[in-house]
Order: C-alpha cells, then structure tokens, then sequence
C-alpha cells in the first residue's frame, strides 16, 4: 500500500482537472451567453457529518470555482426521506461556510435542492415511459437482484421489460398517487441487461416510498434515485464539471445515456412531439480519488458506531474526522485548504500520511497562534531565598518573529509551578534540567540551583527548593555571566489559571485500522485522550472559545468551543509541536 507524505513545506499543485477546465475554456466547450465557463456543485446528502473527505470535494469544488471565475452550488440530494434531517442541512451549510466558501454570487443564492426538481424529474420519467426507455417493473426486489446477473453473467430480461407504455404510465402515475405499497412495484431504465457494466442493466430509477420528506412533506409517495436525480440536476443547474470520487466512474455511462436521452425529441404516434427537456452542452462528469488517511476512518457506519458505544463523546469529538471535529479540534479553514493544495488531485487511489494534515496545522498556526506558558504535569517549585512576599514583573514577546504584537507580562513568585519531567531525583546521560546541585535558567526569568526536594510517604516527589541568583534574570547585564544548558518554563502558583486541559493524540494506533475487515475498535489507541489539570499563565484568564495558542514546549492549543467560558478556560490540544508518530514503524 503505497502511502504517500509530502513534504510539509511544498505546496502541491497536482490537479488533473486543472488541465480539462482549461483545455474547456480554450475551445469554449461551455461558452453561454450570461453565464461562466465553469460550474461546479457540491451535493451532499443530509443525512449525517461531514468528515476530512468532504472537506477535500468542497475545497475541490468551491476553489475551482473560484480560480476560473465561475460559480459552485451547494445542492441537497435529499432523495432518500427516510435518513434525511433539517439538522444535517444546517451543519453542511455551516461547515461549507466555515471552510471559507459561498454558494451566493452576484447577489443570487445558488442553494439548491434535488427535491427542487421533483416535478420536473417525475414528468421526464413519464417522458422515458412513452419513449420506450422506461419500464414498470413488478417483480419483488429480490428477483431483480437475482435476475440482474453476475460480472460473469449477465442479466435476465424482466418478465415486464415489454409491458406496453400505455400500462406502465397507468402504473406509475397509480404509484405516485399512492395505491401501492412500498416494494411492489419499480420503474427501471431500459437498456441493455447483457451490459458488462452492472449500472447499464436496466437501473431502477424509482421507487414507492411512503415516507415523511423533510422539506415536501407527504406530497410524495414515490422517490427518484440518486443516479437518475444526479445527472439530471446538474443539467438543469447548467453544471459544466461535475466532479465525484472514484466509485462513481462506472456510473458515468448511464450519467450520459440519461441526459442523451432527456435532450432528444422524438415523434410519437399520435404525433405528439415530445422531449428535449434538456438543451446542449450537457455536463460532464469527472472523477478523482477519494481521501484516503492513515490512522483515520471516515465510513459514516463506523462513525456512527463509534458515537453509539461511546467510544468518542460524540460527532463533534476533537478526534473524530469529521468537520464539526476537527474544528473543535483546533483546525483551522485555512489549514484544511492548504492540506488539500498540498495533496492535490489524483486519478488512482493511494493513502495520504495525516502527518501531512498535521503538517499543514502547524505550518498555518505558526505564523499566527500567540505564543503561552501552560505547566500540564505540575510540581511546586520553591525558591526558598526568594522574598516571601515579592512580586517581580518578567516579560517575554507575544511571538518571537513578530515583535511589533507586543509583550506577556508576568510575575515571578517564591512559589512556582514547573513541568515534573523537569525535575529527576537520580539524572540520566545527557538530562540538563533541575537534580540537585544543578543550575538551570527559569525561562524570562532567573538561573536557580537545586538544593533539595521534598517527598511524601509514597516517595513521590511533592516539591522541589531552589536558591536564585539576583543578577542572573533574563534580559539584564548580568545575566550573561550565566552559563547554563537547561532552561525551563514555569507560572507563578499564585497567580496561575488552574484549567482542564485535553490532550488530545490520533485515534487509532494502526495507520490502516479498518483494511482487510479488521475490527477497527482493536486498533483503538489508548492514549488518544488525556484529561489534565493544568497551570497557564494569568494572560489566558481572558481567552475566548476558539483562541488558538502555542503552548511553549507543548503545542498548538484552543480554547474549547463548546465548554470553555471566560475565566474558566478548557483547552485542547490542537497538534503536538513535533510529529511524534513520525519515526513508528510503517504497516504498509
């Protein structure tokens, strides 16, 4: 399995479909008067979260758009009433937005919806009938999948295949009105049930459903497919590039039979002239390879089965896949954009390193995120020479490579908090931070030395005492007379946020958790959250929900959106600052 890990630092700008928009645009394949040479869609069903993959269609999509001058809709394929909820149309809507994108242009709102077109599609159906292309369909589901044949055999022809149109239109219109029961009867395409493409072999294209439509209602008694409904609404929203994952390529030939035939007229007995529903250029419909990222799973059963056992806290848990979670997360829109210019557009499926996703965090937060002291793992550290009562202001830049954002102001106090791992009783080969006897430099602040440490009945280390050196503090003349290799950091513990911070690590310990059937819950990874009581320095008081900021040492870390409240912050961590996970073995 080939899995490929782009180097961090190099956009990339692989995109096949670049090259077909403008091999378009050249010839002038969709030059009509009043609209532009290229629009897109992107057309999720409601019926659950958008995870990482989507994200990938919407960037795609929306930033094709953009970059030729055209337009991209947001179109609901809400064919299926049963799965779909207004809840989910208003999360997609707002992760699209989120994500840094719009379905308005010029002031027009280019939100759409299959069911839009209910009327429309029932009326080209009753079309395809008397045209002899459609047919109902009464054997039970059961015998058309048993007919339908095999990759190796092909299809039986219904017994109804030649019902006469005049019978078929009288059925299907009984259907629509709701005399039926869900499965008794179908209207299938009529094509061809020898084709060695399974999608050609009279494809059923409607189906009785008694169901609740969110947005029409009970009007409806029967429901379109979504490969009849798809193609169809792209013709009539003039979509130019209609753009879909891999799985869809062998369901691109009826994509074109239905839209050929739609855009026919042809003369009946009686004389009638029907057709032409549809006027050329018809769309085209292209096909790239879905997201696939290690260490992930993005299958909306799974999903869904992680959310029911409580294995996560939910669809927005920050280590779920899904937008709603990886915003919560800490990711940000313009991170999410430059991971997918990174990864580019490819037309065979390969694996994606998340390293690369967490590469592209880090690169955007950089630049961006404030720098913050956050001791995760407490010890008391006392300096026992220190003024009892003293308070004395250190500063340290907002961040280093922008000077202009100003300083952190701070106090340093008799009594600290420091990192425990900064702290070893008997030190190994090559440990430069507090032992006993050894001098390190309290970062912005002064150089101390060890001179003991207290313990409980269990020997646990319970503090640790210092002596500092006046003239030794950061900044100053003196400090250069200081010569030390380990320098920490530190909060005063009097004036230190207490907080719940959450460190949060990759899901799943196995980069493939569900390849070859696996049980994806065994691949779990233990240590994918960690709740702490942390100490941050008194500036983070006042973040905000969504706050991103660099915990020196730590990460990147944001303020919780959902349960951090000002005062009362709770922080997760967004990325480590280094990949850790880099230097384990591969599975591939």
């Amino acid at each position: 399995m080939n899995v490929d890990n782009k180097n961090s630092h190099s956009a990339s700008s692989s995109n096949f479909l670049r090259a077909i928009i403008e091999s378009d645009n050249e010839k002038g394949t969709y030059q009509r008067p009043g609209m532009p040479k290229v629009i897109t869609r992107f057309p999720p069903e409601p019926n659950g979260y958008l995870h990482i993959g989507h994200a990938k269609s919407i960037c795609l999509n929306f930033g094709l758009a953009r970059d030729y001058d055209g337009r991209c809709h947001l179109r609901f394929d809400d064919t299926n009433p049963t799965k779909e909820d207004q809840e989910f149309v208003d999360t997609i809507k707002d992760s699209v937005q989120w994500l840094g994108f719009s379905w308005e242009q010029g002031g027009t709102d280019y939100l759409h919806y299959a069911s839009d077109y209910f009327d429309t599609l029932y009326l080209m159906a009753e079309y395809l009938i008397e045209a002899g292309h459609a047919y109902v369909d009464s054997q039970t589901p059961e015998e058309i999948a048993r007919n339908r044949g095999s990759f190796s055999e092909p299809g039986k022809n219904s017994p109804y295949r030649d019902r006469p149109a005049a019978e078929s239109l009288d059925l299907f219109r009984r259907m629509k009105a709701g005399e039926f029961p869900d499965g008794s009867y179908v209207l299938r395409a009529k094509i061809d049930m020898a084709s060695p493409n399974m999608n050609m072999r009279d494809p059923v294209i409607y189906r009785i459903r008694h169901a609740h439509h969110h947005r029409t209602g009970d009007k409806w008694n029967i429901y379109p497919m979504y490969d009849y409904t798809h193609p169809i609404s792209d013709a009539l929203e003039n979509i130019t590039h209609s753009i879909c994952t891999l799985e869809f390529q062998d369901h691109r030939p009826f994509y074109d039979w239905i839209l050929e035939r739609l855009s026919e007229t042809i003369t009946l007995p009686d004389g009638r002239v029907i057709g032409g529903f549809l006027q050329k250029p018809l769309p085209h419909q292209y096909e790239f390879a879905r997201l696939n990222l290690t260490y992930t799973i993005t299958s909306k059963r799974k999903l869904l089965q992680l959310v029911e056992e409580k294995i996560v806290d939910g669809w927005d848990d920050p280590r779920m896949p899904t937008i709603v979670g990886i915003r919560r997360r800490g990711y940000t829109p313009e991170s999410i954009q430059l991971f997918c210019e990174r990864i580019g557009v490819a037309k065979a499926d390969g694996w994606i390193d998340v390293g690369t996703l967490e590469g592209s965090l880090r690169d955007d937060l950089d630049p961006k995120a404030p720098r913050a002291t956050a001791v995760l793992h407490p010890v008391k550290l006392v300096i026992d020479n220190f003024p009892e009562h003293l308070q004395e202001e250190c500063t340290s830049p907002v961040h280093p490579h922008y000077p202009e954002r100003g300083l952190r102001r701070f106090p340093i106090t008799k009594e600290l908090w420091i990192e425990r791992e900064d702290f070893m009783i008997d030190p190994v080969k090559g440990y430069f931070r507090l032992f006993p006897g050894n001098r390190v430099r309290l970062r912005y602040g002064y150089v101390v030395e060890c001179t003991g440490y207290d313990v409980d009945e269990a020997g646990n280390v319970t503090a640790v005492h210092c002596n500092y050196f006046p003239d030794s503090k950061s900044g100053t003349e003196g400090s250069t007379a200081y010569k030390v290799k380990g320098n920490i950091h530190w909060v005063s513990r009097e004036h230190a946020v207490e907080a719940e911070v959450r460190l949060y690590d990759r899901l799943f310990a196995d980069p493939a958790p569900d390849a070859n059937n696996k049980d994806f819950r065994l691949a779990l990874n233990p240590h994918s959250k960690e709740v702490v009581r942390a100490y941050l320095e008194p500036g983070l008081a006042a973040a905000q929900p969504g706050d991103i900021y660099q915990f020196e040492r730590h990460g990147y870390f944001v303020a919780d959106i959902k349960d951090s409240q000002p005062g009362q912050p709770v922080f997760n961590r967004a990325v480590t600052l280094r990949d850790s996970w880099g230097k384990k073995k591969s599975f591939f």
